[in-house]
């Protein structure tokens, strides 16, 4: 945030960086339900809280390939930063596969450090395909494309990472993150 000196003297702008912005991190394979979950907490939390998709930097923004050395960590690096500096909360979902990303999870870890939230969709093939057929987007890729690109307990390393399965249901882990996201500001340890 920028704040103005309205006092005069020799002071200028400054800026205060917020240091207390939450991330929330969701991955999982493609079909697992990181997006559906990512726009219910940006709803839940409100007004200001920032929501980054990969699939939306990457093959929208950029229109560039995933994997090793892909453009789009670069520019998902600059919007968590921008994120954590303007916002309360940032959520960050995505595929992110570990090795890919690495970069990135360590440059969170450093910017964030104690705020972080991170979860794992943690789901059978034959669940996320149930659950990619129920999308309105599910003729843009199939079987085959989430065949390729599946990769199993894919976890992070260095950050602690919820694990979520098919038994919790949408509701459910809405309230679960937003529970765990909030519980200190409510004294809760």
């Amino acid at each position: 945030m920028i704040f103005h000196n309205t006092y005069g003297g020799s002071g200028g702008d400054f800026i205060i960086h917020n240091c207390n912005a939450k991330l929330i991190i969701l991955r999982g394979n493609s079909g697992s339900g990181k997006s559906t979950t990512a726009k219910a907490l940006q709803m839940k939390f409100g007004h200001g809280t920032m929501l980054i998709s990969q699939d939306v930097i990457r093959r929208e923004i950029l229109y560039v390939r995933d994997g090793m050395d892909t453009k789009a960590i670069s520019l998902l690096m600059e919007l968590a930063n921008y994120g954590r500096e303007n916002s309360e909360v940032v959520i960050l979902e995505g595929i992110l596969n570990f090795i890919w990303y690495k970069e990135l999870f360590t440059m969170l870890l450093s910017e964030y450090k104690h705020n972080i939230y991170a979860y794992y969709f943690d789901l059978s093939f034959e669940e996320t395909l149930i659950r990619h057929r129920k999308k309105p987007n599910c003729d843009e890729f199939g079987e085959a494309e989430m065949k390729k690109w599946w990769k199993e307990k894919d976890y992070i390393e260095g950050i602690k990472e919820k694990i979520l399965t098919k038994e919790l249901s949408q509701e459910e882990i809405v309230d679960m993150i937003y529970y765990d996201v909030t519980k200190s500001e409510r004294g809760i340890l």
